[in-house]
């Protein structure tokens, strides 16, 4: 056995268990990453550098093969149910020692890694990786230490991915050959069958987004956030296809981050040290930060190359419509130093309501904020998955029910609290379709969109008179800068009244199915912001 790189003198793979591997590679730098990568043929480069490979059988991120291990730790306080399934803590560690002894013969991967931008709140991990790339994608993602931090680093997490692992349902309490499992007794996380790196990632923030809250007060948030000249943060959450990149990534303000934060006290802090964004249908004109960060050191995933050459084809969807790239958020140039801001002084809800009932921007009161938090809605529409031939209903509590272990009531008084202590306005943004459904009316245009959270931020929309929505109860603005007023109310873009009634009544009917499961743990100010579907707009 070998090793090679930087590492602190007092760390080994045999610390972890790990013992009988050929060779162990710690910390080795992007283009160490890169040049293994190519030499084992597991990867080819970008015309801009950037390595470009697949992932295998799995493409995203598999729900039903993510558990946590039920213990002292979890049993009493993670919310058990679809998204956060139990396994047998025997069963976990015997499958560990499993995993552990299939690195033996093999070339090992380690990286030493922080997370949490705050001091107060940094965690160290180390990941050990069977695939250079995957590696790579560690350095890309988590908050890289300093020279002088690996000499005495000191892994407070271990995350050990092993993609050619396959587990035996039978006797390992799987559901199928892949995995991920977390276990707060032993703080590991354990991954195998599966390439797509994007289980590490969310691996680890399932468990910040236990830890935080049950011991530091911290509200972990999966939502982009970015600053202004004026020191004023915001945060933008939505689920895939709303905007929340896009419109979190404004030139007139610097880039806190994309994906995932905490908030305590006057503070907003990234948990991480890069950015995963999707890539398909990718421009320069469209995301021109993330266009230009796809360069030496970014790691794409999935994509296709145009014809004889190597540029990348953002087009392809061959293998997967869930194209990604991940690099560090240092290649993009208007970032925030430090990766942390104050509290925010707007929060933005973004919905693609492909139905065209929610108004483009409306004004949310603290159990609004707190009911729309815990509902996470959007509406996929055709062709954005395989099988979805119309509109689509979707739901997600708190932006990311898949990893969040807590019962979504507690984060959204959580977040409730502190929207009231600091005065938050808060806005439910509608960047989908008006004057009728998705193949009726029309997407509201990116400019509008832009200019109404421009008018929030800037205070323009604190003058203006607002009136209710009479079914979801939503404080619509009667007029906002750069905006047709005719559009700002969605009834008065539809040709049949009648019609827009219907559907908005039976969309709020939608909402109060999915809160049923809520509603026994949420507190009357949540359950009374719930939209009246037997209301009629006039």
């Amino acid at each position: 056995m070998s090793e090679h790189g930087f590492k602190s003198t007092k760390s080994s793979l045999e610390q972890h268990g790990i013992e009988g591997y050929t060779k162990a590679f710690w910390n080795l730098s992007p283009a160490e990453l890169v040049e293994h990568s190519l030499v084992k043929e597991m990867g080819e480069l970008s015309h801009t550098g950037a390595l470009a490979v697949e992932t295998g059988a799995f493409t995203g991120r598999s729900p039903k093969d993510r558990f946590i291990v039920k213990d002292k730790h979890s049993a009493n306080e993670v919310w058990w149910g679809n998204h956060n399934l139990s396994f047998d803590e025997e069963k976990f560690s015997a499958l560990e020692t499993k995993v552990k002894a299939y690195f033996k013969g093999k070339e090992v991967y380690v990286r030493d890694a922080f997370i949490c931008a705050d001091p107060s709140y940094k965690m160290s991990v180390r990941v050990i990786n069977e695939y250079p790339w995957s590696n790579l994608f560690v350095y890309n993602m988590f908050l890289r230490p300093s020279l002088e931090d690996m000499l005495s680093f000191d892994p407070e997490w271990t995350v050990i991915n092993a993609p050619g692992f396959m587990a035996n349902p039978e006797l390992d309490g799987t559901r199928q050959a892949n995995f991920a499992i977390l276990s707060f007794e032993r703080k590991t996380i354990l991954i195998g069958g599966t390439g797509y790196t994007g289980e590490i990632k969310k691996g680890i923030f399932s468990a910040l987004n236990f830890l935080l809250p049950v011991h530091h007060g911290v509200l972990p948030m999966h939502c982009s956030a970015n600053v202004g000249k004026n020191g004023d943060t915001a945060l933008f959450f939505g689920l895939s296809g709303t905007g929340k990149t896009t419109l979190s990534a404004d030139p007139s303000r610097k880039l806190i981050g994309d994906d995932e934060h905490g908030w305590i006290g006057d503070s907003v802090f990234n948990f991480e040290g890069g950015c995963y964004a999707k890539t398909i249908d990718l421009t320069e004109e469209k995301e021109p930060d993330i266009f230009r960060a796809i360069k030496f050191g970014a790691l794409l995933e999935n994509i296709g190359f145009e014809a004889n050459s190597r540029v990348p084809d953002y087009k392809f969807k061959e293998i997967t419509e869930n194209t990604r790239v991940s690099y560090p958020i240092d290649h993009i140039d208007n970032i925030q130093p430090g990766s942390s801001g104050g509290a925010p002084k707007n929060i933005f809800y973004l919905t693609c309501d492909a139905y065209g009932i929610l108004p483009p921007i409306s004004k949310l009161t603290p159990g609004q904020t707190m009911y729309h938090f815990i509902s996470g809605y959007t509406a996929k529409v055709a062709g954005t998955e395989a099988g979805i031939t119309e509109p689509q209903t979707t739901f997600s509590a708190c932006f990311g029910a898949p990893f969040m272990p807590l019962h979504p009531a507690r984060y959204a008084e959580m977040l409730g609290a502190k929207i009231k202590a600091q005065n938050v306005r808060v806005w439910l943004v509608n960047t989908g379709w008006s004057g009728g459904p998705h193949g009726v009316g029309e997407r509201i245009k990116l400019r509008y969109t832009r200019a109404m959270i421009a008018a929030a931020l800037e205070g323009k929309l604190d003058g203006v008179e607002f009136h209710q929505h009479p079914i979801f109860g939503l404080a619509m603005p009667k007029s906002c800068p750069d905006v047709p007023n005719e559009i700002l109310n969605p009834i008065d873009t539809w040709a049949d009244k009648h019609a827009y009634t219907e559907k908005a009544q039976k969309l709020a009917n939608q909402f109060n199915a999915n809160f049923e499961m809520f509603a026994e743990e949420a507190p009357e100010e949540i359950r009374q912001a719930a939209p009246n579907a037997a209301a009629k707009v006039e």
